[in-house]
């Protein structure tokens, strides 16, 4: 249809139906017969792409936020006990809990691809069965992990850490191993619901069970005065109440009717090539994660190691809580992406890049001026102590250069898992985080006064190179060689032959 036809009037706005209506075909062929496509035609195909992503974005963002959000009050409460117990929390957060946090979530992330590959099959029942290996994968996991938290003042001293924080850090993770066990079930369940769009009970469950964790944590530690152990324990606690409250919908739900038909022995069998699934799926994710960990634990060696972890350690949540609420966009980017290039859309799919990176520039643009607005407000939520107050201020003008590039740099992840760069970009993390970005934050932290500040630097830098690279790789990305990648990926799908990995998995 040309520019006189159908779709003219329609975006225009004369009284033709709604442009929500329209498919992505029908987008496409607008895309195709109009280029360039005229500026006043932008806000209405904007505002269709962008309906699309919010639907798609809100809950995940909601359940990632407001799960982070339960540890960030724990780790909150620990401030208001003392420096010394901050210091504690945090470290054993980054350094025992991360560990197993990147492990964990690496690991999950093999159930939604097999789980989303046997839903998309119709293989109903397998997803159950898919679940139940991830669990069993994960509580094994778990087990292991549990050494490390039992024995985590050794560790923490082992890797240069003062004896006091140890310490405490000790404390904490022994509190934390009941959390651990939850966590290696929550997981594998959270995907297995994500994989056929049941999103909106996970949001509910999670903010839910966030108000009573604030609750909860209040009673233990300012009335009961258990004091640090107190507040890792109601962390568990709130943990295993996830659990529950996730186990029992899909065990009670009719939209699990299909998918979950009981525990089976089948789980046990071709468990080998699943767990060889699941270790290379975490790769990607791990090198993301502990980037970021090991660089508050480095802070740990400088001089003065109190308030140097409590200062980058409080700068480093206020990142994290901006990198989920990025992360639940940088899912609906990647649904976005593999959706229109299944389809065969590609002028839809490098618009919804172009709509999307947009998207999140703005955001971070929002966040990046209210971090330096209330630069002292911030710190104060986690401590009363001025010298780490005036620490966390110093570095809030970090903080903001930060929150901008990790604001961009998940959309970009998102869009290349989309178009399935999975390895291409597990080794540019690898290259500019470890390789480039760790080693000169190092240099900065310890040969230089900069202290706490160099090892920001580093890690800034080590960002920038990464979303650099990624924008280069998406803006030299041809979409209809894509287009035609996704369409001999899915006709390798659609070979009975083919599907024998989620056969082997069932």
């Amino acid at each position: 249809m040309g520019s006189n036809g159908y779709y003219e009037p329609l975006l225009v706005g004369q009284g033709r139906p709604e442009l929500a209506n329209l498919s992505s075909e029908e987008v496409e062929e607008i895309l195709t017969t109009h280029e360039p496509l005229p500026y006043r035609w932008w806000p209405r195909l904007v505002a269709w792409e962008s309906r699309l992503l919010w639907v798609l974005s809100w809950a995940s963002i909601v359940v990632s936020i407001f799960n982070f959000m339960l540890s960030l009050i724990t780790q909150m409460s620990a401030g208001h006990l003392g420096a010394l117990e901050l210091a504690g929390a945090s470290v054993t957060n980054v350094g025992i809990q991360g560990l197993a946090y990147g492990i964990m979530l690496g690991m999950a992330s093999a159930v939604q691809t097999v789980c989303g590959q046997a839903y998309g099959a119709k293989k109903y029942s397998s997803l159950g069965i898919i679940c139940q290996k991830a669990i069993i994968l994960h509580l094994g996991a778990a087990f292991l992990l549990s050494f490390i938290y039992w024995y985590s003042g050794a560790i923490l001293r082992g890797i240069g850490q003062s004896a006091s924080i140890a310490e405490q850090g000790q404390i904490f993770a022994r509190g934390l191993l009941p959390q651990l066990y939850a966590f290696a079930l929550n997981c594998p369940m959270q995907r297995f619901l994500q994989a056929q769009n049941i999103v909106n009970p996970l949001a509910y469950i999670a903010v839910g069970v966030f108000l009573f964790h604030i609750l909860l944590t209040w009673v233990v530690v300012y009335v009961l005065n258990y004091g640090l152990l107190g507040a890792a324990l109601s962390l568990s606690f709130s943990w295993w109440l996830l659990v529950i409250m996730t186990g029992l919908f899909i065990l009670l739900s009719p939209s699990c009717k299909e998918t979950w038909t009981g525990f089976s022995t089948q789980a046990f069998k071709g468990i080998w090539s699943y767990l060889k699934l699941t270790l290379s799926s975490a790769v990607m994710l791990c090198l993301e994660i502990w980037y970021n960990q090991g660089i508050v634990l480095i802070s740990g060696l400088l001089p003065n190691p109190t308030i140097s972890l409590d200062s980058i350690s409080i700068c480093m949540n206020y990142l994290n809580w901006d990198m989920q609420f990025m992360l639940g966009l940088s899912a609906a980017a990647s649904i976005r992406v593999g959706n229109e290039l299944g389809a065969g859309n590609p002028k839809v799919t490098r618009f919804s890049v172009i709509v999307v990176n947009a998207t999140s520039i703005l955001i971070s643009i929002v966040f990046s001026a209210f971090v330096l607005i209330c630069r002292t407000t911030l710190s104060k939520a986690f401590t009363s102590d001025d010298t780490v107050i005036a620490a966390v201020s110093d570095l809030t003008p970090l903080l903001a250069i930060s929150v901008f590039l990790n604001g961009i740099q998940p959309i970009l992840s998102g869009v290349a898992i989309g178009s399935g760069w999975q390895a291409l970009v597990a080794y540019v993390n690898l290259s500019t985080y470890y390789i480039i970005g760790l080693p000169i934050g190092c240099v900065l932290g310890f040969k230089t006064s900069l202290g706490v500040a160099g090892i920001w630097w580093g890690m800034i830098f080590g960002v920038f190179l990464q979303t650099v690279t990624l924008i280069i790789l998406t803006a030299r990305t041809n979409w209809d060689k894509e287009v035609d990648k996704a369409a001999e990926r899915l006709k390798m799908s659609a070979d009975e032959e083919k599907l024998e990995l989620v056969d082997n998995i069932a």
